[in-house]
């Protein structure tokens, strides 16, 4: 045999690998998605990926947080705190943007790291985005029902409180109904389709901007400049907040927790981070986008950048319209207007809320199915999971099964406080994929890259030690919950996917030369780079 001649693997004559950070391949993670079996229909746009991106941002940060965290953590000054928070996203969106174009394979972070750092940093990132996602929709999907109450209360109808959820005001059991509702319909959606999932989501994204920018040029006709002084409240001891309750930063450097103040900052940018969660579920849309190479950096950059000018706009307006120690930690947006009344402007910014709430949901679901479908298919998780509805081109057993079971967590479960490990994983995340551009750059320089992250290493240096300082601002009883699920998640990879992996048992092995990701795929540059078509991407003839 020629030195360099691929060599075709069957399964059944392939070793199994036995090592932790084996890699899979590029160009074998590009032919997977030109499976028949597994293969999902191409139908988005740029447009359709900044739509989605901006859908799944505008939502629980504009509406609730950004009172939260002024009044709390930073006071006016929450504006900044926005700003770094979003400095943070887009260091970490540029890493984001040169991997969905180089590898534009359902997973996200996921597949990322599979490419580059190896299968277990790749299992514990995709591990750690399933309870993120699906936490996240659960979390999003009961505010959801608060705000749709809250509106029917105002017509009249009051639900009873057995249906009611935690909105409710009576004892004892009690199952969200409206929340659950939520989920199952728009799995219905997900599974019939992205193109019906883009439409619906593209009508709920216009409406919520609409109330958006309506909030932000009302406002400015009842700004009060006195309510922005002090800008940086002077830092204040945290009362009650030792223990697990305060911020492992300031458990490990053994000082009094405070707020307020420059740090106070810091901290509200941890809080707020959940504001910026979505941009990077844009990259888990690859496989399904026409142009993948051009669209997805666009997607992931332009929704971003949209999300934080209007986070910004509206954190100085709420700021300035009603004084920081004033500020409802529920509904700051409609209390503001009440506070200067204008509460005709509460029922406004609710169904605003409601609109934002709903694409939030889906657009998570949407995140977490296609997550799951990616281990799936390579074996990590059941492969009856990886399986492509015949005439939807939608991965519906996946999509289904996350979906009951977000239903019923958001039914049930009282999720306030588990609410903050959707931050967690998601910086963990951004360091994962900031840490894989850096190490692809250096094993694979060969790769066609349709879009390159700037100033490498610099920018992926810097990524990492913001996001690492964020994480050190949240509370140890999340890190605590965190370690937690990761331990549970050793177990799983362990006792399953290590034995089922596709790679380790060499079924993705084939012309790309192995699970290392060393040979050279047949039509080599062709790929990574094609499928601009909406067909075949796998560069095979």
């Amino acid at each position: 045999m020629r030195e360099g001649e691929p060599v075709a693997i069957r399964e059944s004559d392939a070793p199994p690998s036995g090592g932790l950070f084996r890699t899979k391949s590029v160009e074998q993670s590009i032919r997977d998605t030109d499976e028949p079996k597994h293969r999902l229909k191409k139908t988005l746009s740029w447009l359709d990926l900044i739509v989605f991106g901006v859908g799944v941002v505008i939502g629980t940060g504009i509406f609730v947080l950004t009172g939260t965290a002024a009044k709390n953590y930073a006071g006016p000054a929450v504006v900044l705190s926005f700003v770094v928070a979003g400095i943070v996203c887009a260091l970490a969106a540029l890493c984001y943007a040169e991997f969905a174009s180089t590898v534009p394979v359902a997973g996200s972070a996921y597949t990322f790291s599979y490419a580059s750092i190896g299968e277990l940093p790749a299992w514990i990132i995709g591990w750690d985005l399933i309870l993120e996602l699906a936490l996240g929709a659960s979390v999003v999907a009961v505010g959801w029902s608060g705000y749709v109450q809250s509106l029917l209360a105002s017509a009249g109808v009051k639900l009873p409180a057995v249906i009611a959820g935690g909105n409710g005001t009576g004892h004892g059991f009690s199952f969200d109904i409206l929340a659950a509702a939520l989920v199952l319909l728009l799995t219905v959606v997900l599974v019939f389709g992205m193109q019906l999932s883009a439409r619906v989501t593209s009508v709920i994204v216009g409406v919520k901007v609409a109330v958006v920018l309506m909030v932000i040029i009302a406002g400015l006709f009842f700004i009060d400049t006195g309510n922005y002084h002090p800008f940086i409240p002077p830092s204040q001891p945290t009362p009650n907040a030792g223990g697990s309750g305060q911020s492992l930063l300031s458990w490990m450097a053994g000082f009094s927790p405070s707020t307020f103040g420059v740090m106070g900052i810091f901290t509200a940018a941890s809080v707020v981070f959940f504001a910026f969660i979505g941009f990077d579920i844009v990259a888990t849309a690859a496989e399904e986008t026409r142009r993948p190479q051009r669209d997805l950096p666009i997607g992931i950059l332009g929704s971003l950048t949209v999300c934080t000018i209007l986070y910004v706009a509206v954190s100085f307006v709420v700021t300035g319209m009603q004084k920081y120690t004033q500020l409802s930690d529920s509904a700051p947006l409609a209390d503001a207007f009440k506070a200067v009344g204008q509460g005709a402007w509460a029922d406004v910014i609710s169904v605003g809320a409601v609109a934002g709430l709903t694409s939030v949901t889906m657009i998570l679901l949407l995140g977490q199915s296609r997550v799951f479908f990616a281990m799936s298919r390579d074996g990590l998780l059941p492969k009856a999971f990886s399986d492509v509805h015949p005439r939807f081109r939608t991965p519906w057993k996946s999509t289904v099964l996350m979906g009951v079971i977000c239903a019923i967590v958001a039914g049930l479960v009282p999720l306030e406080e588990l609410s903050k490990l959707v931050n967690i994983g998601t910086l963990f995340a951004f360091v994962l994929v900031s840490v894989g551009v850096m190490v692809l750059r250096r094993t694979r320089p060969d790769l066609p890259r349709a879009f390159r992250t700037p100033w490498v290493p610099v920018i992926p240096i810097l990524s990492v030690l913001a996001c690492l300082w964020l994480m050190l601002n949240l509370t140890v009883t999340t890190w605590e919950r965190f370690v937690i699920w990761l331990i549970i998640g050793f177990a799983v990879y362990f006792g399953y996917g290590h034995r089922r992996s596709r790679v380790g048992s060499g079924a993705a092995l084939g012309s790309a030369g192995g699970a290392g990701g060393t040979g050279r795929a047949e039509g080599g540059s062709t790929a990574a780079g094609g499928g601009e078509d909406g067909g075949n991407s796998s560069g095979t003839p």
